[in-house]
């Protein structure tokens, strides 16, 4: 069934209250995730953490692995800077850096070696993750494609590669060193990978 109007009544928005109650289940479920990892994660732990009943939970997610994906993309949906303004480079560093800040902020730094663990293990999770990632390297690799057409990186560039180097640099750190990628440097980084100055004008 559609959400129109009946009988001619105006449409209502969500309730205030049950966005302010969703929103607190997902942030619960991340500081979950980051704690005891996807294979401890339990609808009952994250029901205890927001101090709601599983019932009010089970109402809106199927089942863990429903509530850790909306968590993540509705997360991802509230920090994605504004870049539609700037060179092809200034965006992409303004995406590098932003992908660096979520990587060190406390929760999802947390949560990305959980997620990884646990996709390992369970061929759902591996699927979001994979779609996921996905989806947040796109947009990235549409910009990168953007500025070769537009002549600002060099012509043989391969835009997919380039959004996997620029990407790798950020996790690499954050994954396999302990030493978070500085937000600071994604300019820098951006000027390694692509070499705009390369570019002919």
């Amino acid at each position: 069934m559609g959400h129109g109007t009946d009988g001619g009544a105006p449409a209502r928005g969500p309730d205030p209250r049950v966005e302010r109650s969703r929103a607190i289940i997902r942030q619960a479920a991340l500081d979950e995730l980051g704690e005891v990892g996807y294979g401890a994660f339990t609808i009952e732990s994250v029901a205890a953490r927001a101090r709601v009943g599983k019932s009010t939970i089970y109402r809106h997610w199927r089942d863990k692995l429903d509530l850790i994906a909306d968590a993540f993309e509705t997360a991802h949906e509230h920090r994605v800077p504004d870049l539609s303004g700037g060179s092809a480079a200034e965006r992409i560093a303004a995406l590098i850096r932003h992908v660096a800040e979520v990587a060190v902020d406390s929760t999802f730094s947390r949560c990305i070696p959980a997620l990884i663990e646990g996709a390992r293990r369970d061929p759902r999770l591996r699927e979001f993750q994979s779609e996921y990632s996905a989806k947040r390297r796109q947009g990235l690799t549409e910009l990168i494609a953007g500025g070769i057409r537009a002549g600002e990186f060099p012509a043989g560039t391969d835009a997919e590669l380039a959004a996997q180097a620029l990407l790798g640099a950020v996790f690499y750190g954050q994954l396999m060193t302990g030493v978070s990628f500085d937000p600071a440097q994604a300019g820098a980084l951006v000027d390694t990978v692509l070499h705009p100055a390369a570019a002919p004008r």
